[in-house]
């Protein structure tokens, strides 16, 4: 359903969507149901030719279930919802697969910088590819990302990865994410950061892994030189 908004192009874009849908299904039955049960309430009571409104405490035993009962309905919806947040928050937050390759991305104002591995795979040597608003990365090919900021609160943003992670200055954040999907998307920050947030937009170009591998050969000789 949601996908049909914003694509899923990662591995746990599926979850955080299941997890919007079952709490958007849950809170909106009973928010239909309350306020169905709200009116109804009104036309029911009101005042009628030869009568008065009637005036009801909710204290009576008879009418309390209205309320207890449904209360217990949603703690239980609540339960599930709980369960369903905890799995995904360690899925995606907590438990970190194994990496095939490890980059880092820092944030400034107002631009992204993304350090890639060269040809050795290895971060912090010499053949690193560094860009500026543009990451290449693989398709089906799981990233460890080293989040930065070099100056302010930003937050590294990629919708249809369902990717949001802060960056806070004097901290290395590691996240994680493997793309399902080739093509071009979107980077955000999604913390307003200063007067140029508004521009501190990159993209990420997920792509096969033959068209990656001439990427890596091509700006590893050029970053040698």
């Amino acid at each position: 359903m949601l996908e049909r908004l914003v694509q899923q192009a990662s591995s746990y874009a599926a979850d955080i969507d299941g997890l919007i849908l079952l709490v958007l299904v849950l809170v909106g039955f009973w928010f239909l149901l309350a306020e169905g049960m709200f009116f109804w309430l009104i036309w029911k009571f009101r005042e009628r030719p030869g009568g008065r409104s009637e005036y009801i405490t909710g204290k009576e035993k008879h009418l309390k279930r209205w309320i207890s009962i449904p209360h217990a309905l949603v703690l239980v919806c609540d339960v599930f919802i709980i369960i369903a947040s905890v799995r995904v928050w360690y899925d995606v937050k907590q438990h970190l697969p194994q990496a095939d390759e490890t980059i880092r991305v820092t944030g400034q104002q107002w631009a992204w910088v993304f350090t890639h591995p060269g040809p050795d795979g290895d971060l912090d040597t010499p053949d690193d590819i560094q860009t500026v608003d543009d990451l290449y990365v693989e398709v089906d090919k799981t990233y460890h990302f080293q989040l930065e900021s070099r100056d302010v609160l930003h937050s590294f943003s990629v919708p249809v990865f369902r990717l949001k992670q802060d960056a806070v200055p004097g901290r290395r954040i590691t996240g994680w994410f493997r793309p399902t999907v080739t093509g071009t998307f979107d980077i955000q920050c999604a913390e307003i950061c200063g007067i140029g947030h508004g521009v501190m937009a990159g993209r990420i170009h997920v792509q096969d892994a033959g068209t990656m591998a001439q990427w890596v050969t091509a700006n590893s000789s050029t970053a040698a030189q």
